[in-house]
């Protein structure tokens, strides 16, 4: 494969402090020589556990390195990385690394035209997927993309001896690679000492949330950075088992699965399909544990539907202890310490509830479990803590290699996010505005210098983010500096920070607050289908899809009240006065939210204006026809009538 190598700067000059030897390379070399035969990597496949030695893990990255050289991929080639979390595939990834080419995971189940996109922007020519459905995809593209010379396979089936050109399987360019080894005698040293310090070690993505997502480069020392000043923190410990399940193009899988992982000795668990990842958790039992807000959230809604199909005893039991423990973990958070019969009610507690059920989830033996992203829900935090994980929330982005503030265990606090790791600066400026400053930071957008100018002032990373510090002197993150808006009337708001505390509710999933230059604050509201559909079979309300129990009277007053709950704890200006039960959730494909489910809010409002219109021309319904696409792919039209609910707020206003 003929390519020239997309050129990179020298800036190694940002960063002199930085030893050119110290790479994720040399860790996994390190590894290898001194825990030869200590386990790096598990694998589910058909129910059994395949491992993987620091040993076997360098030798198959070295493998892969020789067979992807062999195929054309050199410094500085950009190569796509598509699927679920494979062993072969981050083999793979840390392979280009050592070929110092640079990774560029995407979202496997990404639109072909955000696919299209970046490898367009990368100018990339290879790319390393997981089965047939990215073959495929890739495929389609090549009329619009010609320069995708290279697409390596995982897994065979449906392709094995039916590959097209330029289709081939990892194994294959595994088995060169053994071959190039075996007759080239130097070339497994070489491979191991190409890379540097300054090297990119993996091209992730911003959100997109506004335009083109921006390439974010993390080098090799900025992931170190972070990893090391989280373990100063004790945010990580040697040894760990962690479960690789995240998303492969989120910056906190690769910091987690590769970075922490090699640097740290991990022993990383791969589930067999993201659908087993439960039940393969159980079996994991990691140390570590991260998962979304939303993602607890959905945990305690599988756990609360469970206890009401249960036995009589078994639910009377859950009904005792979980409302003493969530008391007793809400005192702990106001400074309170519990009593000695207190103590010894919640061992009792632990014995037949808290214990068993940790055992179910997956989480008897986590010692660090996390949560970032977005605020967590006040009822989701103090429940995952009262049944004895010590949660804790963190604050960081893919610019800062997602590590630079958490909570300590000893610091827990509902509204914040802690305090900085070693290692890391912040500040707020004077308009409010989250600064960074530390070697976890990256250095600038991949080919986008405009884009960089204005992410840094000074050396400090401007975040984005709006924060201020609290009376204990902890972060807290109020939301996007861009999206503070004002009213009609002058009122000041981020819908960012309403609508985080709107889905502290588990009943509420997803809204978007609206208002930006308008006479008053609504909201356009996902109820959560599982949460709801739970409430309205033990409240005998019957429905038949979605949309049916969206619009349900009784759950348009269960809605109401979350709302009026939130409402009760905001100033009047930014309080929401109307509301509307949507009857689908927020889509990804239909450029509603991103794969991260942020909110893409002009989208929203393109696709919902009559909504809105009625929201704010004071009706009490709209008929709203919605766009029904069926199994064929055939669209249809059908005609939704959603009520509008006035607030208290509202009527006060009025």
């Amino acid at each position: 494969m003929q390519h020239d190598p997309v050129v990179m700067p020298d800036e190694a000059h940002l960063h002199p402090d930085w030893m050119d030897g110290d790479h994720l390379i040399a860790a996994l070399e390190r590894n290898a020589r001194d825990h030869p035969r200590e386990v790096a990597m598990r694998e589910r496949d058909h129910g059994i556990w395949h491992e993987v030695t620091w040993a076997d893990y360098l030798t198959r990255v070295l493998e892969l390195a020789a067979g992807l050289e062999g195929a054309g991929v050199g410094p500085g080639e950009v190569v796509l990385v598509m699927g679920d979390n494979r062993p072969q595939l981050y083999f793979a990834m840390l392979a280009a690394i050592c070929l110092r080419a640079i990774p560029s995971p995407a979202y496997p189940d990404a639109p072909s035209s955000e696919i299209l996109g970046q490898m367009q922007r990368e100018g990339i020519r290879a790319a390393i997927v997981e089965d047939q459905e990215q073959v495929d995809k890739l495929m389609g593209l090549r009329d619009d993309h010609s320069d995708l010379a290279l697409i390596a396979y995982d897994d065979p089936r449906g392709l094995g001896g039916m590959e097209d050109r330029g289709v081939v399987a990892l194994r294959d360019l595994a088995a060169q690679g053994r071959e190039r080894l075996a007759n080239e005698p130097n070339l497994r040293r070489d491979l191991k000492e190409r890379a540097n310090v300054h090297d990119i070690a993996v091209l992730l993505h911003s959100s997109g949330t506004t335009g083109a997502p921006k390439g974010i480069p993390l080098k090799h020392g900025h992931v170190l950075a972070a990893v090391r000043n989280a373990s100063a923190a004790g945010y990580f410990v040697q040894g760990e088992a962690h479960m690789a399940y995240l998303p492969m193009a989120w910056v906190g899988d690769f910091i987690f699965s590769i970075a922490a992982a090699v640097e740290l000795r991990f022993v990383v668990h791969v589930p067999e399909r993201q659908e087993t990842a439960q039940h393969d958790l159980r079996e994991i039992a990691p140390t570590l544990y991260f998962a979304s807000p939303r993602a607890w959230s959905a945990m305690l809604t599988r756990i609360q539907v469970g206890i009401a199909e249960t036995s009589g005893l078994k639910r009377a039991l859950y009904e005792h202890f979980m409302p003493f423990a969530i008391d007793l973990e809400r005192r702990r958070l106001e400074g309170r310490k519990p009593g000695i019969a207190a103590r010894l009610w919640r061992g009792v507690g632990n014995a037949l509830i808290y214990a068993p059920l940790r055992d179910q989830l997956g989480l008897r033996r986590v010692k660090r479990p996390y949560t970032a992203g977005e605020a967590i829900g006040e009822d989701v935090f103090l429940f995952f803590r009262a049944l004895g994980l010590n949660l804790r929330q963190f604050y960081g982005q893919t610019e800062n290699c997602a590590l630079a503030v958490a909570q300590k265990p000893e610091d827990i606090s509902l509204t914040s996010v802690g305090r900085p790791f070693p290692g890391v600066e912040v500040k707020i400026d004077d308009n409010g505005e989250i600064l960074l400053k530390g070697d976890n930071n990256f250095d600038g957008y991949f080919q986008n210098a405009e884009a960089t100018a204005e992410t840094f002032r000074d050396g400090w990373l401007l975040t984005g983010d709006a924060g201020r510090w609290d009376d204990d002197g902890q972060l807290m993150v109020l939301g996007r500096v861009s999206e503070m808006v004002e009213t009609a009337r002058g009122d000041r708001f981020i819908p960012t920070y309403i609508e985080n505390r709107l889905k502290f509710s588990p009943h509420i999933r997803d809204a978007c607050v609206i208002g930006a230059g308008r006479d008053f604050l609504s909201a356009i509201v996902n109820i959560d289908f599982a949460a709801v559909g739970q409430w309205a079979q033990e409240n005998g309300v019957a429905y038949a899809s979605y949309a049916d129990l969206s619009q349900a009277q009784p759950v348009v007053d269960l809605i109401r009240d979350e709302i009026e709950a939130v409402n009760a704890d905001l100033p009047e200006g930014p309080r929401l006065h109307r509301f509307v039960n949507l009857h689908k959730e927020f889509d990804p494909d239909d450029g509603e939210v991103t794969r991260t489910r942020k909110l893409r809010r002009g989208v929203i409002d393109k696709n919902y204006a009559p909504i809105i219109a009625a929201i704010y021309d004071g009706r009490d319904s709209v008929d709203f026809e919605a766009t029904i696409t069926y199994e064929t792919g055939q669209q249809g039209t059908m005609t939704r009538t959603l009520s509008i609910v006035t607030l208290e707020a509202g009527k006060e206003r009025g």
